[in-house]
């Protein structure tokens, strides 16, 4: 008892260690993917922020380049100033919203215009550097005092000498960041130097990034620590540095090359965690119900089999008596076995009994045959006497012409039935078919002329003999049992027609077609003792009239099949043609 109590115990610890483990493969699995899902989203977020910054600072980058052509600008590159340049420039700054607009010559100086504001000094900046190498120069820098975020455009002014000076566009970032603070999740760029210049959270701006990015250092210095995970591929962000944050969430990345600065996005994971949470759940609640299930329906059998194991013990007090019981019935089951084996021994009785019928009739046809040429022989005889006597030598020649004619087709049916009744095993060689099928249907024209059983076949249709690879006598067989199974099959019925033809295609085939009601089951009918006939004194229905022809066109390696057509049966047979290397 304490044994089977602690199996118990064993069964149901190990059944909810493997819910347990369920629901974690179903809650990796579910996160998982809702953080791909997630991820899309993501991407597409963060590739809108970045189109809006592009697109907002793409309009001051535009005004450089406009401006840098205007007349005004040129005069004042090849050293004419004019006392309304200043003005000019100021009142571009003021109507785009621009900080300043100013002209610097080569030398990195702001010409004709007050060079004591921070942003005009413009000396060693890395864009002003590429602007002097002829090319549009992009930057950064925080400005001093108030620490002004600003991002400079520079087009290059050209001259006859190359390149006479600049104008420069400085752009206020936090004017471009309040068209979408707040909008979406934390979004932040950050320029070469791994600091967050631009985002839409301000408690971001200035942080450092180590190189490794796993650390990140505010405007005092102080460290914070990011642990990075990688989950299917996504990299997820844990920190707890800032309130405004969530603790996880999931970092992407892109790279805008034109405006030297990299857009990241930090996406809050706790839906993710919440649905892959609830698959979790669903599948564990499922589990435990299943699992409480099966532990009712165990314990209930458990106790049908005490109650099962108190009945079988008052089942062997009656278990004599049965024993007597089934003695007799024994007794009785031998007799019914016997009489079972009468049964099929008159069965088979009767089965032979068909056969013979069978053959009785086909003899009997045959007789009907030989009798009439018997009869006209024995006519023309009188008639040959009779001439003779009246010295009528030519009427008498014809007459024993006409008897050697019936002599010979009495000698031909002879043949072909003795041929056909041998059945002997011949050598596989050239078979001319037009003769064979001659032969069979000579062989079963008593039968069908007696069943009035229109046949459809024209042999004059064939100039030259037709030679297949086969035996004359089994093929002979063959299509005999195809026209005699044609006929049964249209008993029944007054419209009675067999059609068969030869076909000339990649193998020789010759079909047996009837109208009759068809097959009942087409993949059945080569099947030994399979019939749809009646097993009776009158009528053949062992079922192996199919299944032997089937054996006989395969030992000369053609092919026989049986299909429905839209009336009645149609029984192909497919031979290879002979041909001289057969022979050799």
């Amino acid at each position: 008892m304490q044994t089977r109590m602690k199996n118990r115990w064993v069964a149901i610890v190990g059944f909810l260690a493997a819910v347990l483990t369920l629901s974690a493969i179903v809650w990796t699995y579910g996160f998982r993917q809702a953080v791909d899902t997630l991820a899309q989203r993501t991407a597409a977020d963060l590739e809108l922020a970045s189109d809006r910054v592009t697109s907002q600072l793409q309009v001051y980058q535009e005004l450089a380049v406009l401006m840098a052509d205007h007349p005004e600008v040129r005069r004042l590159a090849a050293g004419e100033p004019s006392a309304q340049v200043a003005d000019f420039l100021q009142s571009a700054a003021d109507k785009t919203g621009a900080v300043d607009v100013f002209f610097v010559n080569t030398e990195g100086e702001a010409v004709a215009q007050d060079q004591s504001r921070p942003e005009r000094v413009v000396r060693g900046r890395p864009f002003f550097d590429r602007v002097l190498q002829g090319a549009l120069g992009t930057g950064y820098a925080v400005l001093s005092p108030g620490a002004q975020r600003a991002y400079f455009f520079a087009a290059p002014i050209f001259g006859t000498s190359g390149v006479q000076g600049a104008l420069v566009v400085v752009v206020d970032v936090e004017d471009v960041e309040q068209t979408w603070r707040g909008s979406l999740p934390a979004v932040f760029f950050t320029n070469e130097e791994q600091q967050i210049f631009i985002s839409n959270r301000p408690e971001l701006l200035h942080y450092q990034r180590s190189a490794d990015g796993s650390r990140l250092y505010d405007s005092h210095g102080i460290e914070q620590v990011i642990q990075q995970v990688s989950v299917g591929g996504h990299d997820l962000w844990m920190s707890s540095f800032n309130p405004y944050l969530p603790e996880t969430a999931l970092h992407q990345a892109v790279n805008l090359p034109g405006l030297n600065l990299v857009g990241e996005i930090l996406v809050d994971v706790a839906p993710a965690h919440r649905l892959a949470m609830l698959q979790a759940a669903t599948v564990m609640a499922l589990c435990l119900a299943f699992g409480a299930v099966l532990y009712l329906v165990t314990e209930r059998r458990r106790t049908l089999a005490l109650a099962n194991a108190e009945l079988e013990g008052r089942v062997a007090q009656r278990t004599q008596e049965l024993t007597r019981v089934n003695e007799d019935l024994r007794r009785e089951v031998h007799e019914r076995q016997e009489a079972e084996a009468a049964l099929t021994r008159a069965q088979a009785d009767l089965v032979q009994a068909g056969k013979l019928s069978a053959l009785g009739q086909m003899s009997a046809g045959i007789s009907h045959e030989l009798n009439q040429p018997l009869m006209a022989i024995q006519q023309y005889a009188e008639n040959g006497s009779a001439f003779l006597a009246r010295n009528k030598s030519d009427r008498a020649g014809d007459n024993l012409t006409r008897i050697a004619d019936l002599a010979a087709r009495m000698a031909r049916i002879i043949k072909n039935l003795r041929a056909f009744a041998r059945n002997e095993s011949e050598p596989v060689g050239r078979v001319d078919v037009i003769a064979v099928i001659n032969t069979a249907v000579e062989l079963t024209e008593p039968r069908l002329t007696a069943d009035r059983i229109e046949l459809d076949w024209d042999p004059a249709s064939f100039s030259a003999p037709v030679y297949a690879l086969g035996g004359e006598v089994r093929l002979g067989q063959v299509f005999v049992n195809l026209i005699n199974n044609a006929a049964d099959a249209m008993m029944e019925q007054d419209n009675r027609l067999i059609r068969i033809y030869v076909q000339a295609g990649q193998k020789l085939s010759v079909s047996v077609r009837d109208v009759g009601p068809g097959l009942k089951e087409p993949e059945k009918v080569f099947d030994p003792f399979y019939s749809t006939k009646d097993v009776s004194i009158n009528e053949e229905g062992m079922g192996l009239g199919l299944s032997i022809s089937y054996g006989l066109v395969q030992s000369f390696g053609g092919n026989i099949r049986g299909i429905n057509t839209e009336q009645g049966a149609l029984f192909t047979v497919e031979l290879d043609y002979w041909n001289k290397e057969d022979a050799a």
